[in-house]
């Protein structure tokens, strides 16, 4: 079964080619089984033999699709697809509503029609991905819209949002605004909802792959290898010993058992420069004992792991948003790739004081293994967890767009494009009972 991805805006469209990219190496080293599983799964052949990637590119400024166009085509492995992208020579300036109520519905034929012709290419559609940032006009306010199109057009379809993360110190002045509103509508829409944060991504750039000036390449990078990690073929409980065929489904349902909870994090270890690769070893036992402990003490990479955090006895299962507490899950999925992989003993992962009490582990904690090592890792663990991990981050943001609010700053922005001050206090409600839920998962 096939996904088709939609990159939209600048950071989808940046991120999108480093997954692409990064599948099609990690596939063309493969077994021969997980390889043709990884094509089918993400490219189409023309009838010269040629990788079409299955993606649907949208910007409302053509300069970085044009550059990822270009880049593919470079790449000698795969490319774009020649009629596959749309844009514009205006952007939505940085917000969500120019994004949302303009440039959305007025290009809505000709996006739903691109991604049609994608969909119809597949022999079997296991869902649809979209790839955005939460900061922007374009990636959130399009990003959206778009959204809330495939909803209506694929209502059965899995759709899965990837969200980028804007950096904490800001890099747009009305990016908490954009995140509020993004969030509280793709809640909506999405089956689940995968975040990545710029600012954990540069760390492990900094601290572990030691990049000393670090590019926005690099960080989208990081970010393909942990997607890729997780999208790639691999054996779960339910694919009978052959690997997974909707990864997309099988993701849903191991991790968003719940509609109030639709927040998934990543981890991936171990994650280094090249260089450090040809020297290090790795044991399961060990990335297993650093991954667990990096679940239970929500630390966003390897190094620097809080070994003090500890798991909760009895009823002690209070929750701080301020100093250290432990991280509760409602459900967590641990992939491992690499050498001697059904040998890996993942038993603490079912350890019920992980999760909330409410769900059992068994149904909590899922598991996917592959033989074959992952981007040049002899061995490698993932966790994707929906927890509490990205609760802080959330309370924090929306704290600051209220903030804003309180003082009707910027408002007249919005308003200007058709979203009301009801539109807001809509969405933060909406964020609010998001982050009540996850707050009493303990």
């Amino acid at each position: 079964m096939s996904v088709v991805t939609v990159q939209l805006g600048q950071c989808g469209n940046q991120v999108g080619p480093e997954l692409f990219d990064m599948i099609c190496s990690d596939a063309a080293g493969g077994q021969e089984l997980y390889s043709r599983g990884s094509w089918e799964r993400f490219f189409r052949r023309t009838a010269h033999g040629d990788l079409v990637a299955r993606a649907v590119l949208v910007d409302m400024e053509p300069k970085v699709i044009n550059q990822s166009l270009t880049r593919a085509a470079k790449s000698g492995r795969w490319r774009y697809g020649e009629a596959s992208h749309f844009s514009q020579k205006q952007g939505s300036g940085n917000n969500w509503a120019n994004g949302f109520c303009v440039h959305g519905p007025h290009h809505r034929e000709v996006v739903e029609e691109l991604v049609r012709q994608e969909v119809e290419r597949c022999d079997r559609l296991a869902g649809l991905m979209a790839m955005m940032s939460v900061a922007g006009g374009t990636g959130s306010g399009v990003g959206t819209y778009v959204t809330q199109c495939l909803r209506d057009i694929y209502p059965k379809s899995f759709i899965l949002n990837h969200l980028t993360w804007p950096y904490g110190t800001g890099e747009v002045i009305v990016q908490n605004y954009n995140s509020v509103l993004t969030l509280a509508h793709l809640y909506q829409l999405s089956d689940a909802i995968v975040v990545h944060e710029n600012d954990t991504v540069h760390r492990i750039c900094s601290k572990l792959l030691n990049i000393k000036h670090i590019s926005f390449r690099d960080v989208n990078r990081v970010i393909a290898h942990q997607l890729g990690s997780v999208l790639q073929p691999a054996l779960t409980a339910y694919s009978g010993g052959t690997h997974s065929r909707n990864p997309l489904g099988d993701l849903v349902s191991a991790l968003a058992c719940h509609p109030e909870y639709k927040l998934l994090s990543i981890c991936t270890i171990p994650q280094m420069s090249s260089a450090s690769m040809d020297y290090s070893t790795f044991s399961w036992p060990g990335l297993l004992k650093h991954l667990r402990q990096m679940l239970i003490s929500n630390s966003k990479m390897e190094e620097g792991i809080d070994w003090q955090v500890r798991l909760p006895s009895g009823s002690d299962r209070t929750r701080s948003l301020t100093g250290p507490s432990f991280n509760t899950s409602l459900a967590n999925l641990l992939i491992l790739r690499g050498k001697d992989v059904f040998s890996a003993d993942i038993g603490g992962f079912l350890d019920p004081t992980l999760y909330t009490s409410w769900l059992p582990s068994e149904e909590a904690f899922s598991s996917w293994k592959s033989e074959v090592p992952f981007n040049k890792y002899e061995k490698s663990a993932t966790l994707v967890s929906n927890s509490q991990a990205l609760l802080r981050p959330l309370d924090n943001m929306v704290g600051k767009a209220w903030n804003m609010f309180a003082s009707r700053a910027y408002l007249h922005q919005y308003v200007k494009f058709g979203i009301s001050e009801e539109d807001f206090l809509d969405s933060f409600t909406s964020l609010e009972q998001v982050i009540s839920s996850y707050s009493q998962l303990g």
